[in-house]
């Protein structure tokens, strides 16, 4: 069985799961976790979160988690309960972006078979299998004085940790996260930033960026105004990372003076992983498509994750996960019944979290696996 998605009901609490399974060493696992009762308090939620994921792990023994991400409704009050709770050897990342089916807390994290964790010197998290070492980083920050010297610090410091390895930015760096504090008023030095350290590690539109989602989410330090999460992998070629473009319904992100990869897919000798960036409703021309309109906005968005999905030979189908964001609470209802009605059984949460451009009201994030047979190593 190459994929399925397994539906599983633990108590207080219900995982979503959806599992890669092509027959080799390392099968891949996508749960999405969510807290059945709102009445719960915090602390009720995040023990039937905690007891759904110990059921998940009592599900698949050999599963060890790589990467978690918790979605809070209000961090300063819940993140030093999650950080106690977890005691998970693996990258986490905590940020306040409220689930808006009116819980607390819901938590993604990724699972894999048959490898070995560990941490590097420098502070990364390491998964290991075969000829490629996977490096994760979470809820990375700092308190320099505004939101451009936060990130410029964040880069930095990543592009030393991944130094350390043997790697750099533009050979082994594959996906970033990065959460804006107040979005409307703190993206633009993210952006300045990000494209200032990207220029000197020579990462350009003649070359190529870094897929990434830069979103609104706040920490639970009132004066972080930037986070970053960040993946990269060392043992790969240039030849197997490609980038995702869609030119006939997405514009070039430097057009408008960022720096980031639509999409990008890399291929392993029996898979391919394929990175989608945070995507909205935009046109070839860099334009809002349908403001003030979240349904609409919503169906060209779709259409736009469809197209880059495409480039990289896949589906909605090779989607284990998604990740949906919402500008206005309000929207959830319909945004909700809509993906409901063509998504059902793929795992997935709506968070409060507005998008980098006021006039977008909804933008989401996935990933794709799909099984392949190529001349790299197996992952």
């Amino acid at each position: 069985m190459k994929d399925k998605t397994i539906h599983m009901e633990q108590g207080r609490a219900v995982a979503d799961v959806s599992v890669f399974d092509n027959g080799s060493e390392v099968r891949e696992l996508h749960a999405m976790i969510h807290v059945n009762d709102v009445m719960l308090s915090f602390p009720e939620q995040l023990e039937a979160v905690t007891e759904a994921y110990n059921g998940l792990l009592a599900a698949f023994p050999a599963a060890h988690a790589v990467f978690k991400r918790y979605f809070l409704s209000d961090a300063a009050n819940q993140a030093d309960d999650v950080v106690a709770a977890d005691v998970t050897d693996c990258a986490k990342s905590i940020i306040e972006q409220a689930p808006l089916d009116g819980t607390k807390i819901a938590l993604w994290v990724w699972l894999q078979t048959n490898v070995q964790m560990g941490m590097t010197k420098g502070g990364l998290y390491e998964v290991r299998h075969g000829a490629y070492r996977h490096f994760w980083n979470a809820s990375a920050c700092n308190l320099a004085a505004n939101s451009e010297y936060q990130t410029r610090l964040l880069l930095n410091e990543w592009v030393m940790q991944l130094m350390e390895e043997g790697c750099t930015l533009k050979d082994n760096a594959i996906r970033t996260w990065l959460f804006v504090n107040d979005v409307d008023l703190n993206y633009g030095g993210v952006v300045r930033a990000r494209n200032q350290v990207f220029f000197t590690q020579g990462l350009t539109r003649d070359t190529h960026f870094i897929a990434s989602t830069g979103i609104g989410g706040r920490q639970q330090d009132p004066n972080v105004l930037s986070q970053m999460d960040n993946y990269a992998v060392s043992g790969i070629s240039e030849n197997q990372v490609h980038y995702l473009y869609a030119p006939t319904h997405l514009n070039c992100t430097s057009d408008y003076g960022v720096s980031f990869e639509r999409g990008t897919y890399i291929d392993y000798g029996d898979r391919r992983h394929v990175f989608i960036s945070g995507t909205a409703s935009i046109n070839n021309k860099g334009q809002v498509m349908f403001e003030k309109d979240v349904v609409k906005q919503t169906h060209r968005m779709w259409e736009n994750v469809e197209a880059l999905l495409k480039e990289a030979d896949c589906t909605f189908d090779d989607v284990p996960l998604m990740i949906v964001y919402l500008r206005d609470p309000s929207d959830y209802a319909v945004v909700s019944r809509l993906y409901e009605e063509r998504f059902p059984d793929k795992p997935k949460v709506i968070v409060l979290a507005p998008v980098c451009r006021t006039g977008w009201l909804v933008e989401m994030e996935c990933m794709a696996v799909k099984e392949i047979d190529s001349e790299f190593p197996a992952f």
